[in-house]
C-alpha cells in the first residue's frame, strides 16, 4: 500500500503544480480583458484574437483546475446527504463514485476529444471570426485537462482504499485544512 501512496502524492504534487498554472493563466486572462477593454474603451480599437486569447485561458485555467479542486476536496457533492454517513461509508461512496462514475466519464472524454483536438491540429483550424485565432490550442486543452482529472481520481481512490484498510487517517482533508507543525512539516496527512 505504501508504493500506491507514493503514487498518490505523486499524483498530488503533479495536480498542485497545473493548479499553480491555472492560477496564473486567471491573472493572465484578467489582465488581458482589462487591456482588451481600457483599449477598446480609449482608442475604439478591438481585436478579436484578444477577445479569443482570453477565453482560451479562462478555458485553460479551468480544465486545468479541475484536477485541483478534487484533490483539495471543494467538488460538488450533496453534503447534506453524504454528511449523514459515517466516513468509512463515505469513503465507500466516493471509491464507488470514482471507479464507476467519474473513471469512465474522464476515459470517455478522452476517447473523444483527442480525435477533435488532432482533426483540428492537422487542418489548422481557425475561428470564424475576422481575425481569430488557430483552435487546437484550446481543444488541446480538453484531453489535457480530463487526463489531469482521470489522474487525481486515481489517487483520491488510493487514498480511499488507505482510508478503508485503516492506512491513512482521512481522505477528506482540504488542502488548506492541513495542519503545519512549527518545523513546517504538515501534519494532517
Amino acid at each position: 500500500m505504501q508504493f500506491w501512496l507514493k503514487v498518490s502524492r505523486g499524483i498530488d504534487a503533479f495536480t498542485r503544480f497545473f493548479g499553480r498554472l491555472a492560477m496564473w493563466l486567471i491573472l493572465a486572462a484578467t489582465l488581458l480583458s482589462a487591456v482588451n477593454a481600457l483599449v477598446r474603451k480609449m482608442f475604439n480599437v478591438g481585436s478579436n484574437a484578444w477577445l479569443e486569447a482570453q477565453w482560451y485561458l479562462y478555458a485553460a485555467a479551468f480544465l486545468l483546475a479541475a484536477a485541483l479542486t478534487l484533490r483539495n476536496n471543494e467538488h460538488v457533492r450533496i453534503d447534506i446527504l453524504i454528511s449523514r454517513f459515517s466516513p468509512r461509508t463515505q469513503a465507500w461512496m466516493d471509491l464507488v463514485g470514482i471507479v464507476f462514475m467519474m473513471l469512465p466519464v474522464c476515459l470517455g472524454v478522452l476517447y473523444f476529444s483527442l480525435p477533435f483536438f488532432w482533426q483540428a491540429y492537422v487542418s489548422g483550424e481557425m475561428s470564424s471570426n475576422s481575425g481569430g485565432l488557430i483552435r487546437w490550442p484550446v481543444y488541446l486543452m480538453i484531453p489535457v485537462g480530463f487526463s489531469l482529472l482521470l489522474l487525481q481520481g486515481v489517487s483520491e481512490a488510493i487514498k480511499r482504499i488507505a482510508f478503508l484498510k485503516g492506512v491513512l487517517p482521512s481522505p477528506f482533508v482540504k488542502e488548506s485544512d492541513e495542519i503545519r507543525s512549527p518545523d513546517g512539516v504538515e501534519g494532517a496527512r
